[in-house]
């Protein structure tokens, strides 16, 4: 009975090992994505062509106080959640007619991989910045 635990346990282990060694080759697999296609105008705690991505996921589109966002985007009511991305990534203007973006992500799993190096990239929120319950 110990050994099939420990058995047990150690295969637990293997797997958590495994996956997390999995979840970092997708990160950099992400961030070489990144690098590759969205840095020419992007960047991640910094403005420049285009928003910062720090914190991109779960944040309303067009809302970054210090970017002048287009009409079209400013005004979508889009919240950025991994379905979004995905939808935006592979085409932007077919989710926010009117935006300026003009890259697509043609490939799904590269399209997941990026939206993954951007879940990856959130700060947690600071607690003067949060409101009292």
């Amino acid at each position: 009975m110990k050994t099939a635990l420990a058995l047990s346990a150690l295969a637990l282990l293997g797997w958590h090992s495994a996956s997390h060694a999995a979840t970092q080759i997708d990160l950099a697999q992400g961030q070489a994505l990144y690098e590759s296609h969205c840095m020419k105008c992007h960047a991640i705690s910094t403005n420049h062509v285009g928003p910062r991505h720090q914190n991109v996921v779960g944040r309303r589109a067009g809302s970054v106080a210090d970017f002048m966002y287009s009409a079209a985007l400013k005004n979508s009511n889009v919240v950025w959640t991994e379905e979004m991305l995905d939808r935006w990534l592979r085409n932007p203007e077919a989710l926010i007619p009117g935006q300026e973006m003009d890259v697509r992500v043609k490939s799904a799993e590269e399209r997941r991989l990026l939206i993954q190096y951007l879940k990856s990239q959130s700060l947690a929120p600071n607690p003067s910045q949060t409101a009292p319950p």
